[in-house]
């Protein structure tokens, strides 16, 4: 995962913990990604409260490698509210290195993110 991404998913930590419902379909869709191992995926469950569950995924997600916050972004298409929020403040936050990159259909690190997930309506490239 980018440095980036890790900075959004640390300044967004308590909202996003008081926020998700994993188990219902984010966990689910990350393990079905690759992103979870079986063994991860029985951490976060393991977890007593829904906030717990949230805060061990948050602590799981930034070491899954570089597509793990591409599919957490879409695990969250029940949150799109959410979602919003973390894009938006990627967005926001200026880029390490290089300016320019930051723009509808790229992250900050320019990879692909797909149109519903900009506000766009156009895809990325691809």
């Amino acid at each position: 995962m980018e440095p980036e991404h890790r900075a959004v998913l640390r300044k967004f930590r308590v909202h996003l913990s008081d926020q998700l419902l994993v188990s219902d379909s984010i966990v689910p869709f990350l393990f079905q990604e690759g992103v979870l191992t079986e063994a991860q995926v029985e951490q976060v469950e393991g977890q007593l409260t829904n906030k717990q569950k949230n805060l061990k995924l948050l602590d799981i997600l930034p070491n899954r490698g570089p597509r793990a916050f591409g599919a957490f972004l879409e695990a969250l298409q029940d949150f799109s509210w959410i979602r919003d929020q973390l894009l938006l403040e990627l967005q926001n936050t200026p880029s390490a290195g290089t300016p320019g990159q930051n723009t509808p259909g790229t992250g900050s690190t320019g990879e692909n993110i797909p149109a519903e997930h900009t506000g766009t309506g156009s895809p990325g490239e691809n």
